[in-house]
Protein backbone atom coordinates (compact mmCIF):
# COMPACT_ATOMS: atom_id res chain seq x y z
CA UNK A 1 0.00 0.00 0.00
CA UNK A 2 1.48 3.52 -1.04
CA UNK A 3 2.59 6.05 1.99
CA UNK A 4 0.70 9.24 2.01
CA UNK A 5 3.45 10.74 4.28
CA UNK A 6 6.70 9.91 5.70
CA UNK A 7 4.47 9.80 9.07
CA UNK A 8 3.21 6.54 7.68
CA UNK A 9 6.42 4.92 7.21
CA UNK A 10 7.35 2.08 9.25
CA UNK A 11 8.53 3.45 12.22
CA UNK A 12 12.10 1.87 12.24
CA UNK A 13 12.57 4.03 9.06
CA UNK A 14 11.65 6.91 10.62
CA UNK A 15 14.18 6.67 13.73
CA UNK A 16 16.75 5.27 11.67
CA UNK A 17 16.77 7.36 8.35
CA UNK A 18 17.29 10.92 7.75
CA UNK A 19 14.52 13.09 6.83
CA UNK A 20 15.78 13.30 3.18
CA UNK A 21 16.24 9.62 3.01
CA UNK A 22 12.79 9.14 4.44
CA UNK A 23 12.16 11.25 1.56
CA UNK A 24 13.92 9.39 -0.99
CA UNK A 25 12.56 6.35 0.33
CA UNK A 26 8.63 7.53 0.06
CA UNK A 27 9.13 8.45 -3.34
CA UNK A 28 10.78 5.48 -4.68
CA UNK A 29 8.36 3.16 -2.61
CA UNK A 30 4.84 4.64 -4.28
CA UNK A 31 6.46 4.91 -7.57
CA UNK A 32 7.66 1.48 -7.61
CA UNK A 33 3.95 0.59 -5.71
CA UNK A 34 2.08 1.94 -8.98
CA UNK A 35 4.83 0.68 -11.23
CA UNK A 36 4.42 -2.87 -10.57
CA UNK A 37 0.68 -3.33 -9.82
CA UNK A 38 0.81 -5.91 -12.64
CA UNK A 39 2.33 -8.48 -9.87
CA UNK A 40 0.44 -10.17 -7.15
CA UNK A 41 -0.01 -7.59 -3.59
CA UNK A 42 2.77 -9.61 -1.83
CA UNK A 43 5.43 -9.25 -4.98
CA UNK A 44 3.87 -5.77 -5.29
CA UNK A 45 4.96 -4.99 -1.73
CA UNK A 46 8.06 -6.75 -1.56
CA UNK A 47 9.83 -5.54 -4.87
CA UNK A 48 8.52 -1.31 -4.17
CA UNK A 49 10.86 -1.64 -0.99
CA UNK A 50 13.70 -3.00 -2.44
CA UNK A 51 13.26 -0.19 -4.96
CA UNK A 52 12.93 2.09 -2.12
CA UNK A 53 15.83 0.95 -0.57
CA UNK A 54 17.92 0.90 -3.62
CA UNK A 55 17.19 4.29 -4.13
CA UNK A 56 18.56 5.40 -0.55
CA UNK A 57 21.55 3.37 -0.92
CA UNK A 58 22.20 5.74 -3.95
CA UNK A 59 22.69 8.65 -1.67
CA UNK A 60 23.37 7.16 1.65
CA UNK A 61 25.62 4.95 3.08
CA UNK A 62 25.66 3.26 6.75
CA UNK A 63 28.20 4.72 9.05
CA UNK A 64 28.26 2.23 12.15
CA UNK A 65 24.55 2.45 13.10
CA UNK A 66 23.76 5.70 11.56
CA UNK A 67 22.76 6.66 7.40
CA UNK A 68 24.93 9.09 6.16
CA UNK A 69 24.91 10.77 3.10
CA UNK A 70 27.71 9.82 0.51
CA UNK A 71 30.22 11.92 -0.60
CA UNK A 72 29.39 13.46 -4.23
CA UNK A 73 31.23 11.89 -6.70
Amino acid sequence: MPYSSIDDLPPPLQVRLPLHAQEIYLAAFNNAFAEYSDRTPEDQESTAHRVAWAAVKKQYRKKDERWVARDPA
